[in-house]
């Protein structure tokens, strides 16, 4: 092994800092958080559900050098609030399987702050073996950087029931939602005769894809409604103006604030994800519409041939 590969070696396993300063082309400055433990659900095995573990967070900022005295304004420096923010951000988000998704949307907070140059981010998890099992990831400020806008759309929820799903009136129901303009997701409750098994987060994950199933019934009986089950499916077909019909279980198990509402209560279940859709309005059709105050909540028969909308 020559000089070179036991040098690459040796910084391989160096806190980040090593790294930062043996990649640089340059003197800079630089701010860090060593040993930053968080205690969180995070993985993508089973036996990583409904439990948390310690994970480790080392970071390192680059940051531009300050064109003049600072006169000890901390106004004036990327403040090390900026990086614990960050991480809780990421995590406060959603729940996540990968360390390596952790790691990008932090670094892509940090990079955010103007000050920012580059970023070295290690995060270690402290409890699935006998060592430290992680991932490091560098990245650094693009050219012409812009800041995020929160330009997503505000949808239609629309919640069909049983007799909704089946119903005569539903074509017409799609032409009169598509003719609003307003980008729409549908939702539906679970199919029937769903098996009951005695163990609750079993039964949980048994109701969630009874869900799922329905939502691929009302797939099969018009082409204009397309089952999608992530919320960057979501976000698109919103942009694009299509039609979704949402299947709940990625999105309610990876959710860090998931809904209290149980599956077999799909109204309530549609409720949260319309609030946390940022929804424009919430309609009911074929079901028992709850009441609140925080959004524009109507109605409808299963066997009204128009909607409230």
């Amino acid at each position: 092994m020559t000089p070179e590969d036991l040098q690459e070696a040796a910084s391989a396993f160096a806190h980040p800092e090593t790294r930062a300063m043996a990649t640089a082309d340059g003197p800079r400055d630089r701010i860090s958080l060593r040993d930053h433990i968080v205690e969180v659900e995070i993985g993508a095995f089973q036996q990583e559900r409904g439990t948390r573990q310690r994970i480790s967070f080392n970071v390192v900022v680059e940051v531009r050098p300050h064109g003049a005295d600072l006169d000890d304004d901390v106004d004036r420096i990327l403040s090390y609030d900026k990086v614990t923010e960050a991480i809780a951000a990421a995590l406060a988000a959603e729940r996540l399987n990968l360390l390596e998704t952790l790691a990008d949307r932090v670094a892509d907070r940090i990079l955010l702050e103007p000050l920012a140059m580059r970023v070295f981010i290690r995060i270690e998890k402290l409890d699935r073996g006998p060592g430290a099992l992680g991932v490091e990831i560098v990245r650094a400020r693009k050219p012409a950087a812009l800041p995020m806008s929160d330009d997503r759309p505000h949808p239609q929820v629309i919640f069909l029931g049983q007799t909704a799903i089946a119903s005569d009136h539903l074509p017409g129901w799609l032409d009169q939602i598509e003719s609003t303009g307003r980008p729409a997701i549908l939702c539906v409750g679970a199919a029937e005769f769903a098996p009951h098994v005695p163990h609750r987060m079993a039964q949980r994950r048994i109701d969630l894809l009874a869900i799922e199933q329905n939502a691929w019934v009302l797939a099969a009986r018009d082409r204009r409604c397309v089952v999608v089950n992530t919320r960057t499916e979501l976000d698109w077909a919103l942009r694009h103006g299509r039609l979704s019909v949402w299947a709940p279980s990625k999105i309610v198990l990876d959710a860090v604030d998931g809904p209290s509402a149980s599956p077999r209560d799909a109204v309530a279940l549609a409720l949260w994800f319309a609030r946390a859709m940022q929804a424009a309005r919430f309609t009911v059709i074929g079901a028992d519409a709850p009441e609140a105050a925080d959004l524009h909540i109507t109605r409808a028969d299963a066997d009204a041939p128009l909607l409230p909308l």
